[in-house]
């Protein structure tokens, strides 16, 4: 499954990774620069709250303000930056006056809404935001003048228009954004890039063990990481305890199979035994010949190497046509190039040399061969101008001894073992009628991987 393909983890890690991290890293950006665009107003406006209070004075019982302010955006109307000072009366609990104003709040609202200034203690000041028609921030420093004897007491507010400050965090917001995207693109580069260099050893591996599978190499090849090393080693001996088995326990059986025939041989050809004895000789020894082929088998093994089919199909070909050369049979082939068999060589030639040879008894002057592959299936199909094999006969001639009366000589035990080699490898063997010759057709059909 894909969840347990390790690129998938790597991914999907990654991406989480970028999922929780961007964001994060935008939301710290954006409340940084918040803080700090919000701190550098607040030291704006008290540096402007003290720039007025020096040139401000009250004297008999009047405010004395400056006729301009060094700041031009306070005598401009509507500039966003405003001045405002208020009386707190004493005599009346939360009683206010407003005392003067900077020419840019003439059409200012909060003229008549003193009620929404926070006015600190005398002496200290205050910095916060209030909220109306529009959003503003406001710097309230609380003094105190002293006229003939009686204290004084007023606010200054300084009060900026947030437009400006919006404007900036917008601004701040569209570029964070496209900068963060800008990195989410080069980390999927970078990853995507150090995902493959941290692959390439396990894909190489992949593409090593696909060569040794399909027969192109007998073990694995190739400069591996350290921590893979012992891995490849361990697969390397694997794979030569394999072969040297499989080619001991073959030569094993070779071995059985002369020590067997060899005493049969001798009471076959004994003058002391009759016909009755011979038989049963002649079948104990296709018995042992079956049941030895079967075992010689190497059938669907894990590795084994791979068999170019054409050059084996031309040597068996070229060997009938001589043995049968007085009935000039007429071989067409017609063979996909580079098609393999995977499997043993031996298998392949037990089961091709049987169905060509019957083919060649059967044949009266025609035999076609037809190889074909793609990426599931090896498909081989061999058909003759003979009588053909009847429908109900079929089945029966790939059982051991039995044979159809189209061939000349019983070979039922050699389609038994092209049975058993086709079915080791998880093959079909299908026998039917050649639609062009119109004699017998044998089709095996072998698994591609």
């Amino acid at each position: 499954m894909i969840k347990n393909s390790l690129k998938f983890r790597l991914i999907f890690s990654a991406v989480a990774m970028l999922l929780v991290l961007l964001p994060a890293i935008g939301f710290t950006l954006n409340s940084a620069f918040e803080k700090h665009l919000i701190a550098a107003i607040e030291n704006e406006l008290t540096a402007q709250s003290y720039s007025i209070l020096a040139d401000t004075e009250y004297f008999d019982g009047q405010l004395v303000m400056p006729t301009e302010l060094l700041d031009s955006q306070f005598n401009v109307i509507d500039s966003g930056l405003y001045a405002l000072v208020e009386r707190q009366n004493t005599e009346v609990t939360n009683s206010k006056t407003m005392l003067w104003h900077s020419p840019s709040a003439l059409n200012l609202s909060l003229i008549n809404r003193t009620d929404i200034f926070q006015p600190p203690p005398q002496g200290e000041r205050n910095f916060y935001q209030v909220q109306t028609n529009s959003d503003y921030f406001v710097s309230s420093l609380s003094v105190s003048y002293s006229d003939k004897g009686i204290e004084i007491p007023i606010t200054l507010h300084i009060v900026k228009n947030q437009n400006t400050y919006l404007s900036s965090l917008n601004a701040f917001r569209q570029q964070l954004f496209v900068w963060l995207l800008l990195i989410a693109m080069a980390f999927v580069v970078i990853q995507w890039a150090w995902l493959k260099w941290t692959l390439k050893p396990l894909n190489q591996l992949s593409t090593e063990l696909r060569l040794v599978e399909q027969g192109d190499k007998e073990n694995v090849q190739g400069n591996f990481p350290d921590e893979v090393k012992p891995v490849i080693e361990q697969l390397n001996h694997l794979l030569k305890n394999e072969q040297a088995q499989r080619l001991r326990y073959r030569n094993a059986m070779a071995d059985l199979a002369h020590s067997l025939k060899t005493p049969l041989a001798t009471i076959k050809t004994s003058d002391k035994v009759n016909v009755e004895v011979n038989n049963e000789v002649d079948r104990i020894s296709n018995i042992i010949e079956h049941q030895l082929k079967k075992a010689q088998t190497a059938g669907e093994s894990a590795w084994r190497l791979s068999v170019d089919i054409e050059p084996i199909i031309e040597k068996l070909v070229s060997a009938l046509t001589k043995i049968y050369r007085d009935k000039q049979i007429i071989v067409t082939k017609n063979i996909v190039r580079n098609c393999k068999f995977r499997g043993d060589e031996a298998d392949l030639m037990e089961v091709l040399g049987n169905i060509l040879d019957n083919a060649f008894k059967a044949a009266d002057k025609n035999i076609s061969i037809q190889v074909t592959n793609n990426k599931k299936l090896l498909e081989v199909q061999i058909g003759d101008d003979g009588k053909g094999i009847k429908e109900v006969d079929r089945k029966k001639i790939l059982q051991r001894g039995v044979r159809a009366d189209t061939y000349q000589q019983g070979h039922g035990i050699g389609l038994a073992i092209v049975r058993d080699i086709v079915d080791s490898y998880k093959g079909q063997l299908i026998i039917e009628r050649d639609s062009q010759l119109n004699g017998a057709a044998f089709i095996i059909k072998f698994p591609a991987s």
